[in-house]
């Protein structure tokens, strides 16, 4: 249940050409004739020639298409965002007119049927994500390259952590649940023209964490020039992810979360409705609690299909015109009446009901948008998540006086009486974490993830179109992605395995 990985990664390599020659990619200079450490010694001297590739990788993150379909759901980082937050049925389709997420997301078709398009997208864009990481990597000494000038070794440490990155997100994406012996997905550590078995999760997670650590060293004194860039402390937040996902070695969670909430520079978004507060803050790279996102504007090519397209009702596209996304109604209204996150959605009648109508929006408020181009921003990490997975990291270990207070840092700032905390341990008090988390990160992409490390039980609420009410447990099957049937026809060793 797969697909060759060079001939779908290479697809992706083509689009990301032709979509980016402007780049200068280090791959159309004459190098056939030098070795790899030469051309390492090259770029060493002149970082620029392999910037464009590095680059390359954060464009493909906003870019419709780079899953390698025209699907009106194919854009980005934030279309698998869009995926998870679906599948774990924190985002509920509530009304469906040109059917892009129905039968294959929602009803969870894809998922069981590896011949659909949604299976393809998602291992295309992170396989292609991880071939252009390897190029940036080949070209730079090698994932074990060493350079010494410091923008080339800051260069190699975000293409390990956007290789990084990518195997998280496919490791979550197309495994049940975490078993380090079970074969998932196919792992090419270097550039290969081989395709290559199933590696166990396991070795997936431990390629994951050493791609990580070893960024993170490479990202020491990184002064990035734009959020889109991963810089150390991103770097720190993804591999806090990653080590979460494992269930086992919390009070290495929490001193990652910690780190980046001491270094990052970052502090919680405040409850209220200015343009960076929680009614108003999810559209501006500018925010001062954004940890990693990447500014939007007129001349990036983001239009129609997009996460703010297929999301937002003030944007020009499929939400304003009844293809709607509402949070899961049963969240909703486990809510406490004096959460000020209640008021980040619509609560009346009509198709709007439970819309993100004050949380993620453009800023100009026009239904439908004033233009047919995207100018909000995206945001890939911020603040608050490393709040509550310290504090999930603190639960679980059972230290829970200093679980209360770190994620008091938050509900603090978000409900008027939160004394009902300080009666809440054990199992109450993780219970607590991961339902502020579902609250907190609603539409961002991070339920999923606090879905498969708490193992919970989901039921989904009665604005949903499909299997309202239905209690669906982690790790169902119906929730991870099949490897594409042309993974499967062209990579001869994955139906020999488990």
């Amino acid at each position: 249940m797969k697909k060759n990985v060079l001939k779908l990664i290479g697809l992706g390599v083509l689009m990301f050409g032709l979509q980016s020659c402007e780049n200068d990619f280090l791959n159309t200079q004459p190098t056939e004739f030098l070795s790899e450490s030469e051309l390492s010694d090259v770029v060493d001297l002149n970082p620029a020639l392999v910037a464009g590739t590095v680059d390359g990788i954060y464009t493909q993150m906003f870019t419709s298409g780079s899953g390698g379909t025209t699907g009106h759901d194919d854009f980005g980082q934030k279309a698998y965002d869009v995926f998870s937050d679906m599948l774990c049925s924190d985002m509920a389709l509530s009304g469906s007119v040109y059917g892009w997420y129905r039968a294959s997301i929602t009803e969870m078709q894809a998922t069981q049927d590896f011949t659909f398009g949604d299976n393809f997208q998602t291992w295309s864009y992170y396989y292609g994500q991880i071939l252009n990481a390897n190029l940036a990597m080949s070209n730079l000494g090698g994932p074990d390259g060493d350079p010494e000038n410091p923008e080339a070794r800051a260069l190699l440490g975000q293409a390990l952590a956007s290789r990084a990155h990518s195997y998280f997100m496919l490791a979550q994406l197309y495994a049940d649940d975490y078993d380090a012996d079970q074969p998932i997905i196919p792992l090419y550590a270097e550039l290969t023209a081989e395709t290559l078995p199933k590696a166990t999760q396991g070795e997936v997670y431990a390629l994951i964490e050493s791609g990580l650590n070893r960024a993170i060293e490479l990202l020491e004194g990184y002064n990035r020039t734009s959020k889109s860039k991963i810089d150390q402390s991103v770097a720190k937040g993804i591999l806090a992810y990653a080590i979460a996902a494992q269930r086992t070695r919390w009070s290495e969670v929490a001193a990652l979360a910690g780190d980046v909430l001491a270094e990052s520079g970052t502090v919680l978004m405040p409850s209220t409705s200015d343009p960076y507060g929680i009614l108003g803050g999810f559209n501006d790279v500018g925010n001062p609690s954004w940890l990693w996102g990447v500014d939007i504007n007129e001349n990036s090519g983001v239009g129609l299909i997009s996460w703010w397209g297929q999301v937002d009702y003030f944007s020009y596209s499929y939400a304003a015109v009844g293809d709607t996304k509402a949070i899961d109604a049963g969240l909703y209204e486990s809510m406490r009446a004096d959460d000020i996150r209640r008021d980040q959605f619509f609560n009346g009648a009509g198709a709007n009901y439970l819309q993100p109508l004050f949380k993620q929006y453009d800023v100009d408020r026009v239904p439908f948008g004033t233009s047919t181009a995207v100018k909000a921003d995206y945001v890939y990490m911020r603040h608050a998540e490393m709040i509550l997975l310290k504090a999930e990291a603190e639960a679980k270990q059972g230290m829970d006086a200093q679980a209360r207070t770190t994620l008091g840092l938050l509900v603090d700032n978000r409900i008027s009486d939160t004394s009902y905390l300080a009666g809440l341990s054990g199992q109450a008090l993780i219970d607590e974490v991961y339902k502020q988390t579902r609250l907190e990160l609603w539409g961002e992409g991070k339920s999923y993830f606090a879905m498969k490390r708490n193992q919970a039980s989901i039921v989904r609420g009665t604005n949903h179109l499909s299997f309202a009410g239905e209690t669906i447990q982690h790790n169902d099957d119906r929730l991870t992605f099949e490897i594409p049937q042309r993974e499967i026809q062209d990579n001869p060793f994955i139906n020999d395995q488990n």
